[in-house]
């Protein structure tokens, strides 16, 4: 993660304010920053999305590519995530630094994802054992400003409720020989409900309280952190800890809890901005990627 380098004075300002529910820029400890959602921003993809929250700017694109359904699951699709944490996010992403953090987000969402109920993955079957939709998933870090994982959980099911598969018809000769047609209506396709996609939520410990979406001088301040997948309906999905410090059974608990209550509200708030971006259809103005 970019580092922050802050004085004993300004660490001291911080923690204490989070004790008081106050924090520097006058949010409350469960309050997100204001959080822009943008859709279908990339020509070239099945489906984008690029949402920036405070500093953070992550740019998502899906693309849907045919493939041979994996041996121990032969009538489903599978999703594959790559991160890539540009250079000019922070310079600590040149080198290795970037590589490493993109490996480990990347296998955070594959565990978020690895559950059966997050997506149809048999709608993504076209024959079993011989074909199926293959959705590559590919993250972008733009800009590092903290609280990376939320914002990429929530860019990731924003591209793919924007996502557009199209339609395939499997058609057999006398022979038995099968043949693939993809539909070229662009508006003869496929779209994956993202009812079931969880969001993480982080939960940074900050003195004895913890913080959501906490800002780079915050997670400075944190020595123990707890990422929590949440569906929309609150249910928790997976876990995991992150940073040097220690977590009490009791913290943990209060963290998870914070997060259930957390995590649906952000889930409402997206599911509002896509409906209402959908709504408006091709009449929307697009702000686009240089916006």
């Amino acid at each position: 993660m970019a580092a922050v380098v802050l004085s004993e004075a300004e660490k001291v300002y911080i923690v204490h304010g989070v004790q008081e529910d106050l924090r520097v820029d006058g949010r409350g400890c469960e309050d997100y920053r204001c959080a822009e959602v943008e859709t279908d921003v990339v020509s070239n993809t099945s489906g984008s999305a690029r949402v920036k929250l405070g500093h953070t700017d992550i740019l998502v694109g899906v693309k849907a590519e045919m493939g041979t359904p994996k041996l121990e699951k032969p009538d489903e699709g599978y999703l594959e995530f790559f991160v890539d944490c540009s250079a000019n996010a922070t310079p600590e992403f040149e080198g290795r630094g970037g590589e490493e953090l993109g490996s480990e987000i990347a296998n955070t969402l594959c565990r978020v994802f690895s559950s059966e109920s997050t997506v149809d993955l048999k709608s993504l079957c076209i024959n079993p054992r011989e074909h199926c939709w293959v959705l590559y998933v590919d993250v972008l870090l733009l800009e590092c400003g903290g609280n990376l994982f939320d914002a990429i959980s929530v860019a990731v099911k924003a591209a793919l409720f924007n996502t557009r598969i199209p339609r395939v018809r499997v058609l057999e000769d006398e022979e038995g020989c099968k043949e693939i047609e993809l539909s070229d209506d662009p508006y003869d396709c496929m779209r994956l409900s993202v009812d079931n996609v969880p969001c993480i939520v982080t939960l940074s410990k900050i003195g004895y309280r913890h913080v959501v979406d906490a800002t780079l001088q915050e997670e400075a301040c944190s020595l123990a952190s707890l990422l929590v997948s949440v569906t929309s309906k609150g249910a928790l999905t997976s876990m995991k800890k992150m940073g040097k410090g220690s977590l009490d059974p009791e913290s943990i608990f209060e963290m998870m809890e914070t997060g259930k209550r957390v995590g649906k509200s952000l889930h409402t708030a997206l599911q509002k901005i896509l409906d209402e971006e959908e709504s408006l259809g091709t009449s929307r103005q697009k702000v686009g990627f240089l916006g």
